[in-house]
């Protein structure tokens, strides 16, 4: 055996053993084969080589691909990377290189990193997104999205930057600044594509009711985020634009305390509203600011509200009072009709913007009795007053009446709408799939036909990140023919969202060989949906989103037939560190808190840190890194092999000796601790399997060192130690498992069983309460009769001075768990 400070050659055989052995491929194609599809989400190659933080997903989901693996189960996980877009592209601008040429470099690095930390992937199976005969596919299936209308083009905002000359993302322009040059971004109306995921919105709310394997907090965000509002529409006319403006309540019956009109920065009634105004600079330059904010920024709770009135004014269709129109920052263009009727007297938020710029607060709701009077507006139901001939009716029954009152007038009606908007997948950059569309000055817009499929990424588009988008200045890749009529036409510049190439890609890996199909059909139907996914809660809304919605698109294409691409999701909590300053902050590099894996790995082995990552804390909450207490799982797996060594040393004849007994104090530890972990696994508690196995090792090791034990039951122990670890370290289990005799590899070794009765703990710890109240707690034997239960209880000190001078009127006993004694 190596010498022990060198676990970097044991790993490394470990590894070129499992790669050897194919230890993780699974024959997809094989309609004989199916199982448990287990997967990570793919990780971005953005940067070339993962930290701790990072790996935290990787290790438990490895530890549950080989837990599951030991039992004999089939488990497909594939690895693939997901290489276009902006952290790609980004990275690659920093150093200076093509992207392709970075990503492909960072992928290396990347797979080099996975060997070294023992985590198994089919490799056979990889997909990478940036790749030609992967991102045909998503031009494939936009060509078919576009032929059922689901693909469409119109104008949409972005974020420009002047001096880079450049769209950028609303993450590169955080607080209305250009992350890379500084400069001010401004907002710019550009014709874009966009996917109708509204066409799904009520499938994809309802949908969620049947995933009751996710957290009901991811749940809670996606039904948020689609935002489905029962309400009414309803027209105001506006004099100065001679037109009316459609706004969308969820409280028709208010409408008679409507005072105001307000309209978000981006409605487009606004460049005519402001026509002939005396502060049209000013409105305009107070516009621009808001419409660089973050839409989440704008709308949250507690924001401040501001707000400029447009000198028009509206005329309410119920009351036909003339009220004016402003635009506030709180009013967002992509949420109902980007218009709203301020009811100050029954809105929280409209009351603080009206109360702000004293615009009148009209009661029309009378509150119910026993309501609290001192709130600054009642938002609940009531009774309607002040309203004309609605005077005295429900709100409920006032809303419906509004409503069809619209309705008959020609002027709304009940709606109801959804803070959903349709899927803006456009980006003026060059990292990313080609959308498959030419312009034709005869035709218009026209599909690239199938057989022209994938339109490649030119590979000499001059790449700075400055100066527009540089397929546009690709001459060869822009000028083209109509694919209808033959005339000179161009080809589309813009490329897709990465989140297209994320949100069907599990189905890629099924069968990422296919040159005729996106997938195999027969493929998906024997391993689809995804049993288990896993990845950070940072990807609960649009990743999970648009792969819901691309599953419905699949099936109603007829590739699919589920419509939930995921049946469970675990989302890990994210790794922290203490800053300088005592704040606890998400590791990162870019905070340059990060705690790099490689020399931690050289110097420790990748078994210490997957146990320490482990057992970290619960999988699902955030973890804070120490680099002290790391010593303590190295101290842990030291001891394990010792004890292995120790065994091989002096007990190497026992393999040929009788089982061990079947009803032993440490035969009843043993199958315990096989209980315990196996539920712990099946639950996610990797922290305390790993509790559970550093308290067994002692046992086992009492064991090795004890002379009279018996060998049998020692040598069980011993390897039930090693194939309850494999999971969380498995280079040191298979390395002492192969020294004590054992054949093959662990992960074909079976996982232990246990018999229940064994299981069960010798001792127990009675709740003994006197008069329904906690007084003690006391060990005893399992099964320990009524009569010895209250005798132990009497006899101690704790709980006898609550039954001094008193008599015993009842006993209440459970069994194994409670004794209330009754006294007065």
């Amino acid at each position: 055996m190596e010498p022990r400070d060198d676990k970097t050659a044991l790993e490394r055989k470990w590894q070129a053993r499992w790669a050897e052995d194919r230890a993780a491929f699974v024959d997809t194609a094989d309609p004989a084969t199916a199982g448990t599809y287990l997967l990570v989400m793919l990780p971005y190659p953005s940067g070339d080589r993962l930290h701790v933080g990072h790996a935290r997903t990787y290790f438990l989901t490895d530890a549950l691909h080989r837990y599951l693996k030991q039992k004999g189960v089939t488990v497909f996980c594939p690895m693939g990377w997901d290489a276009f877009g902006l952290p790609a592209e980004n990275f690659a601008i920093q150093r200076g290189i093509p992207p392709r040429q970075s990503t492909l470099a960072n992928i290396a690095a990347m797979k080099e990193q996975f060997a070294q930390w023992g985590v198994l992937y089919d490799w056979t199976k990889e997909v990478t997104t940036c790749e030609p005969e992967y991102y045909r596919w998503n031009q494939w299936l936009f060509l078919r999205m576009y032929e059922k209308g689901l693909a469409y083009r119109r104008k949409g905002t972005v974020n420009w930057c002047p001096s880079c000359e450049t769209v950028l993302a609303n993450e590169q322009a955080e607080g209305g600044v250009c992350e890379r040059c500084k400069s001010t971004v401004v907002a710019r109306e550009l014709e874009q594509w966009f996917l109708r995921i509204t066409e799904y919105a009520d499938s994809l709310l309802s949908g969620l009711d049947q995933l009751p394997a996710w957290s009901e907090k991811v749940r809670a965000m996606q039904r948020n985020w689609i935002g489905r509002s029962v309400g009414a529409d309803l027209e105001f006319e506006v004099p100065k634009l001679g037109e009316r403006i459609r706004v969308f309540t969820t409280r028709p019956d208010t409408v008679y305390g409507a005072t105001a009109m307000i309209l978000a920065p981006e409605h487009p009634a606004v460049p005519r509203l402001l026509e002939g105004s005396p502060d049209r600079d000013a409105l305009e330059a107070w516009i621009r600011g808001v419409r660089s904010q973050d839409r989440v920024q704008r709308e949250a709770e507690g924001a401040e509200k501001d707000g400029r009135f447009t000198g028009a004014h509206a005329i309410n269709p119920f009351t036909g009072e003339r009220i004016p129109v402003w635009l506030a920052n709180f009013v967002l263009a992509e949420y109902g009709t980007g218009a709203i009727m301020a009811v100050p007297a029954h809105d929280a938020r409209d009351h603080e913007f009206c109360t702000k710029y004293g615009i009148p607060i009209r009661e029309v709701v009378r509150r119910p009795a026993g309501a609290a009077p001192d709130a600054a507006c009642w938002t609940g139901e009531g009774t309607m007053t002040a309203s004309g001939p609605y005077d005295g009716l429900s709100s409920e029954a006032g809303r419906e009446a509004i409503a069809r009152e619209a309705e008959a007038r020609g002027i709304g009606g009940p709606r109801v709408r959804y803070r959903l908007r349709d899927w803006l997948i456009s980006r003026q950059r060059y990292w990313g799939t080609p959308i498959p569309m030419v312009s034709c000055p005869s035709c218009g817009w026209v599909p690239v036909p199938d057989e022209e499929l994938p339109i490649l990424l030119p590979a000499d588009a001059p790449f700075t990140g400055k100066g527009g988008n540089p397929l546009e200045k690709v001459e060869s890749f822009v000028r083209t023919t109509c694919p209808r009529c033959g005339e000179a036409a161009r080809r589309e510049t813009d490329t897709m969202d990465t989140f297209v190439d994320s949100s069907w890609y599990y189905l890629r890996y099924l069968d990422p060989a296919n040159e005729t199909a996106p997938f195999d059909p027969g493929v998906a139907k024997r391993w689809a949906p995804v049993t288990q996914y896993i990845g950070g809660i940072e990807h609960a809304i649009l990743h999970l989103l648009y792969a819901r919605f691309f599953a419905r698109v699949l099936r109603d294409l007829g590739l699919v037939a589920f419509e939930e691409p995921f049946t469970a999701l675990f989302n890990q909590g994210m790794i922290t560190r203490l800053s300088p300053s005592g704040r606890v902050e998400k590791m990162s590099k870019s905070r340059g808190n990060a705690v790099s894996l490689d020399p931690l790995i050289a110097s420790k082995g990748a078994d210490v840190v997957r146990t320490y990552v482990l057992f970290l804390g619960p999988p699902e909450a955030d973890a804070e890194w120490s680099d002290e207490q790391i010593a303590g799982p190295e101290r842990f797996l030291s001891r394990v092999r010792a004890v292995a060594e120790s065994f091989v040393e002096r007990h190497a004849a026992a393999a040929g000796s009788p089982p061990p007994a079947a009803d032993t104090p440490a035969a009843r530890r043993r199958h315990a601790v096989v209980k315990t972990v196996t539920e712990d696994f099946e639950a996610f508690r990797f922290h305390t399997a790993v509790a559970h196995l550093m308290e067994f090792s002692h046992q086992v090791s009492q064991l090795v060192a004890d002379p009279d034990a018996d060998p049998g039951e020692t040598r069980a122990s011993l390897l039930t130690l090693l194939t309850l670890l494999h999971p969380i370290a498995p280079h040191l289990t298979e390395e002492l498992h192969e020294r004590l005799g054992g054949n093959g590899s662990l992960l074909s070794a079976g996982w232990p069983s246990y018999d229940p009765a064994l299981a069960l703990e010798e001792t127990v710890t009675y709740a003994v309460q006197v008069n329904g109240k906690l007084r003690g707690q006391l060990p005893l034997p399992r099964g320990a009769k009524e009569a010895d239960v209250v005798a132990a209880a009497e006899a101690s000190e704790p709980i006898a001075r609550w039954l001094e001078g008193k008599a015993r009127v009842k006993t209440i006993f459970v069994l194994d768990r409670l004794l209330n004694l009754v006294v007065r």
